[in-house]
């Protein structure tokens, strides 16, 4: 059984800094795609960054300059540095394992970050 359980959410304020953590169990985690994702309430979901087995890293325009995306393949956990947040940033954070073009991947139950202005 697969599970990612995310931790490292909460409330800080605009300019600040958070790291989301993701732990998976039940994968061969080394051999997948991570990624995380972000809903904002009312918006639709939206890939934050990805990782890939090979540490290919990729990020939303959004983000690019402000959050770092990196694994740890002895630990099952990739990681999600985000700094100099901003209020736009404030949403639901997901991770998501093993997506490929036929598979959506597996959900973590998600993580609340809400920034203030």
């Amino acid at each position: 059984q697969v599970q990612l359980v995310e931790s490292g959410g909460g409330l800080v304020q605009a300019g600040g800094s958070l790291r989301l953590s993701c732990a998976a169990s039940g994968i061969t985690f080394s051999i997948n795609t991570m990624a995380w994702y972000r809903q904002a309430a009312g918006k639709q979901r939206e890939l934050v960054a990805a990782i890939t087995s090979g540490r290919s890293t990729s990020y939303a325009d959004s983000v690019k300059g402000r959050f770092t995306i990196s694994r740890d393949n002895a630990k099952n956990t990739v990681y999600l540095q985000m700094n100099s947040l901003k209020p736009d940033d404030t949403a639901v954070y997901y991770c998501n394992a093993g997506a490929t073009r036929y598979f959506s991947g597996y959900w973590g139950q998600g993580t609340q970050v809400t920034i203030s202005s």
